[in-house]
């Protein structure tokens, strides 16, 4: 049935041609003789007159989609760009499929040899020697040219009905012989074919060639003007820069007047979702802060049936509803040190806003903010500007009081049962002795929840009681126990304690501090 109707597209002397190819091939099968070498002779300088003829047409076309395009390159120039691509391929496949015909006519006549006056016109190696050489035979390479040549006019074209038509035209499908074996299109077409017949089949793929090239040409040409959008209706928008404006700046809206068909609404995708709307409306419920970005297409039904589609992107800021809350006098930064801050400015995303800092340097770390003052007891100010539609303004300016480093605590960092670690920090804890002897030394840090700062361990002092009650003080290779130390751990008794004191840590700000004594009780 789907062949029957795309044969019902062509024209009537395209039929005729087809029908007298078909029965001049079948004649040939059955032997007929030189008759229908002459038959063949006819039907070979038919199809030159139509090729001829085809040519002339197919140049009338593309003459019109060459003056479109000389008048209005924006809305022409995609259609002439593909006739170009178009008429390139048909000239490389036509020429190709000349130089086949005119080798087939050498190899069987001699290099003097003329294709309008073949003398060996019952040859039946030739074509065979040409076409089918192994290694050399060139029906291989003719059925991938056009192939590639059919491929090329499927992506040209939009309408699909002309591309399956033009597909059917092309086909090289292998063949079906006697029994399961079948033959490939070029065995089909030219294995024991006489020169005429073969050069009247080339010449039926170049009549196929520029019918083919014909229906391409006016497709394209008939498709710049069926793609335009047909609207009966026009409505005037705003479309603000943005609703929230703040005090001392300016407010922008494009007044846009936009063109619509009543009847045939648009379908908008967003994300990949069909919207569940016909009105174009699109609404979101966000469910945290931040900068959202959006994205799709319109699909828009056009005059030929078809559609165009329209994409587009665009973002919005999400903010929390409720003000910002501080406690003034806990307005502290750490000197030494990096302080993460947050900054955030009400309707403006993060990548629009910067700051500076007095008393030291204000960096970004993405969408948030490192200080890191210099000087103890000197303030920090904090200015903030905001970018709002091109205009830096100025937002807020906050000070901060800069303190010194807390003190931070020792610990001897140890692993539990499972080999997880964990920091032993006395605090009327035990430790084994087995732990204790194992552990290498002394650490200290600031691990409140609100700090996490870590300090190097310069040297520490234990102090061990004897069973007399003597105090017995040994000194710490640095960070770690020295042998002495750890000598003595090995002789505590069970309940036994002894004192960690005299620690002296540096921290980050440079400052070497002696921090709190700490007590040590073994189970």
């Amino acid at each position: 049935m789907a062949g029957s109707q795309n044969i019902s597209r062509m024209s009537p002397r395209q039929k005729m041609i087809n029908l007298m190819y078909i029965v001049l091939t079948a004649m040939l099968a059955l032997n007929v003789s030189s008759d229908v070498l002459d038959g063949f002779n006819q039907v070979q300088d038919s199809l030159t007159r139509t090729n001829a003829n085809m040519k002339e047409r197919n140049d009338a076309i593309y003459d019109q989609l060459v003056a479109f395009n000389d008048k209005n390159p924006e809305k022409g120039g995609p259609w002439y760009d593909k006739a170009t691509q178009l008429r390139k391929a048909t000239h490389s496949l036509y020429s190709y499929i000349d130089s086949l015909k005119l080798a087939i006519v050498k190899t069987a006549d001699g290099d003097e040899a003329d294709i309008n006056n073949i003398q060996n016109v019952e040859n039946l190696d030739a074509a065979s020697v040409v076409m089918l050489a192994p290694n050399t035979g060139k029906g291989g390479e003719l059925r991938r040219r056009i192939d590639s040549y059919r491929t090329l006019i499927a992506q040209l074209l939009p309408d699909k009905n002309k591309v399956e038509n033009i597909s059917h035209v092309l086909v090289t499908e292998p063949r079906n012989t006697k029994g399961t074996i079948k033959k490939t299109w070029e065995e089909g077409m030219f294995e024991d074919m006489p020169v005429i017949a073969a050069i009247t089949l080339l010449t039926k793929v170049q009549n196929d060639v520029r019918y083919s090239e014909g229906e391409a040409l006016g497709s394209l040409l008939t498709n710049i003007d069926a793609g335009d959008v047909r609207v009966n209706r026009m409505d005037a928008f705003v479309i603000p820069q943005s609703i929230n404006v703040m005090r001392g700046t300016k407010y922008s809206a494009h007044i846009v007047l936009a063109a619509v068909d009543s009847t045939q609404r648009p379908i908008v995708y967003i994300n990949g979702q069909r919207l569940n709307n016909d009105q174009g409306l699109y609404e979101v419920v966000p469910g945290k802060t931040g900068e959202f970005t959006y994205s799709g297409y319109i699909e828009v039904p056009r005059g030929d049936g078809t559609t165009t589609q329209h994409p587009f992107q665009s973002k919005y800021n999400v903010i929390e509803p409720a003000a910002t809350v501080s406690a003034t006098m806990m307005n502290v930064l750490y000197a030494g040190i990096n302080n993460p801050i947050s900054i955030a400015v009400p309707g403006v995303p993060p990548t629009a806003i910067s700051a500076t800092m007095t008393n030291g340097t204000l960096t970004r770390n993405g969408d948030a903010w490192v200080a890191r003052p210099a000087k103890i007891g000197a303030e920090a100010v904090v200015t903030v500007t905001a970018n709002i539609n091109g205009s830096n303004q100025t937002v807020a300016t906050t000070s901060f009081r800069v303190r010194k480093l807390p003190d931070p605590t020792p610990y001897i960092p140890v692993h539990d049962d499972k080999g997880n670690p964990e920091r032993y920090k006395g605090q009327g804890r035990s430790i084994s002795k087995q732990t204790l002897v194992n552990a290498e030394g002394l650490k200290a840090a600031i691990d409140d929840d609100l700090l996490n700062v870590e300090y190097r361990v310069i040297s520490f002092e234990t102090v061990v009681f004897d069973s007399m009650g003597n105090a017995i003080p040994e000194v710490s290779a640095g960070a770690s126990f020295s042998q002495r130390q750890k000598d003595s751990f090995r002789r505590l008794s069970r309940g036994k304690r002894f004192y960690i004191s005299r620690v002296k840590a540096v921290g980050p700000d440079g400052i070497e501090r002696v921090i709190a004594p700490m007590e040590v009780m073994v189970n």
